[in-house]
């Protein structure tokens, strides 16, 4: 994972933590209508960010397989 990746999931991270922020403003002020758009655009900005999460574990792990098993050092004293 480089820093491009951590960076736009930190920035997906931050834009559905306001949009749940606004959603939570909403729905304490009674205002059902505008919150329930709100909770639409809220599960948007999750299921993105889940996407991306997603998608970032799979180039990892992906990565991974093309490298091989790693193998641990080996402790025996004899395989030197």
């Amino acid at each position: 994972m480089g820093p491009a990746d951590s960076l736009m999931l930190d920035a997906k991270q931050a834009i559905l933590d306001e949009q749940h922020r606004k959603f939570q403003v909403l729905q304490k002020e009674g205002r059902w209508p505008e919150a329930m758009q709100q909770f639409h655009v809220t599960l948007c900005c999750a299921s993105d960010v889940l996407t991306e999460s997603l998608q970032l574990l799979e180039r990892v792990l992906d990565a991974r397989s093309r490298r091989g098993p790693s193998q641990p050092p080996s402790s025996d004293p004899q395989s030197s």
